[in-house]
């Protein structure tokens, strides 16, 4: 069984934005819907890293002093995947992603990978060509811990007093597993992204102590589910938020399959209270981070005008189309914890007084409602519109859709804002 399917190219391309300018208004801003215009490929390294447990930052050697050092570390690379967002006509599992690598003609390959030797990948991915219309959310790396000698165990030792005490570390708890690493967490330089896959070796070890384990009589310590027991177990709930991805997805030995999160990173990437979740939501960046999208006969034209000193987005729907979501303006990567209180908040008025459609889903195609859906009554004069509500389920990409079809009008849109209130 494989978790992963390629990386389709939507990666870390801004949008082509205009900035606004000193005019009355901008004209011709481009929202959202970039195309590469160029190949962009994919690296990737692996590796132990020995800082202290942060969720993101720059990986670090063993100390000489160091308690708790893994000797060998490898694993089989499975897949490689892409999740990203689509406003172009894709035949593609969204929730699955997009297999990046084993290639088509080779889909069987496997590519053993070394943590500690500090495993770099260039050439077995040099053919990924990301170009495509599609925006990042993640990738996603997979292994399989296979039966081989060396690819089903931690090896290290365990520094007391003036010994070393060897142990191994069994990884019969899982069969499969999934990282996904969040957008943000990839680094793009040049023409390349690079991901980097780093297990944290703090994260793993600390606070348990290793050093009392059971010895076996060839002087090693066995961490299985036979021997030390305990801290085997202890061990299998650490290992994979050990890693620093975003989340991950697990088949155990029994065949049953797991998700969850990395709590440290989750906790930095999921918002603080009392933080517009809204980025450019003054669109003081002009049309940056929005996204109009058009369909099922709708036709619309942007810009950012000045309104009093203030940014103002400006709709001007040529064509309503059938209905309210054949013309959006879309706002992707809002970060919402379920069941937490969130209020909804923003300005708009229109030429013509209508009926707009607010709501909160995520970026997977016909995506459920996440907290909130409401009618607007729009009228000629600026209201402000506050909903509070809160969170169904947990999302890191959860998408505000602001549905503006079905009328030929123009409309405008100002102080747009999602803050986690409690």
């Amino acid at each position: 069984m494989r978790f992963l399917s390629s990386i389709i190219g939507c990666v870390l391309v801004a949008l082509w934005i205009v900035g606004c300018s000193d005019s009355d208004s901008t004209a011709g801003i481009e929202i959202g819907n970039p195309e590469v215009a160029r190949n962009i490929g994919l690296t990737a390294d692996f590796s132990i890293d020995y800082s202290e447990a942060k969720p993101i930052g720059l990986s670090k050697n063993a100390a000489e002093d160091e308690k708790v050092v893994i000797d060998t570390f490898r694993l089989m690379l499975m897949e490689v995947r892409s999740y990203c967002s689509f406003y172009a006509g894709m035949s593609v599992d969204l929730e699955s992603g997009l297999v990046l690598w084993p290639y088509e003609e080779n889909p069987a390959a496997v590519l053993p990978i070394s943590f500690t030797d500090g495993e770099f990948v260039e050439d077995a991915f040099k053919n990924i060509n990301l170009q495509t219309e599609g925006r990042l959310k993640e990738i996603g790396v997979a292994f399989e811990v296979g039966k081989k000698k060396g690819f089903n165990s931690i090896y290290g030792h365990i520094r007391k007093k003036d010994k070393e005490i060897p142990f191994v570390y069994e990884l019969s708890n899982v069969q499969l597993f999934l990282l996904r690493y969040h957008y943000s967490q990839i680094k793009v330089q040049d023409s390349v992204v690079n991901l980097s896959v780093a297990f944290r070796v703090h994260r793993f070890v600390d606070g348990l102590d290793l050093a009392s384990a059971e010895v076996g009589e060839d002087g090693v310590i066995y961490i299985n589910n036979t021997q030390n027991v305990e801290l085997w177990e202890s061990l299998n709930e650490r290992f994979l938020p050990s890693f620093q991805a975003l989340r991950f997805e697990y088949t155990d030995a029994m065949g049953k399959d797991y998700s969850d999160y990395v709590d440290d990173v989750w906790d930095k990437l999921s918002g603080k209270k009392n933080k517009n979740l809204v980025d450019n939501g003054n669109f003081k960046k002009g049309g940056e981070d929005w996204i109009l999208h058009t369909q099922l006969n709708g036709a619309a034209d942007t810009s950012v005008v000045k309104e009093n000193g203030e940014n103002v987005m400006q709709v001007h729907v040529t064509k309503g189309g059938g209905y309210s979501y054949s013309v959006q303006l879309l706002h992707e990567n809002i970060s919402v914890v379920a069941g937490a209180t969130y209020k909804f908040v923003f300005t708009i008025w229109s030429d013509v007084e209508g009926i707009i459609t607010a709501r909160l889903g995520g970026y997977i195609y016909n995506d459920s409602t996440n907290g909130f859906q409401e009618h607007v009554n729009v009228t000629t004069t600026g209201q402000s519109y506050e909903k509070e509500f809160k969170a169904v389920r947990t999302d890191p990409f959860a998408r505000l859709d602001l549905n503006l079809g079905k009328s030929e009008r123009t409309i405008w849109i100002k102080d747009v804002q999602l803050i986690r209130i409690k």
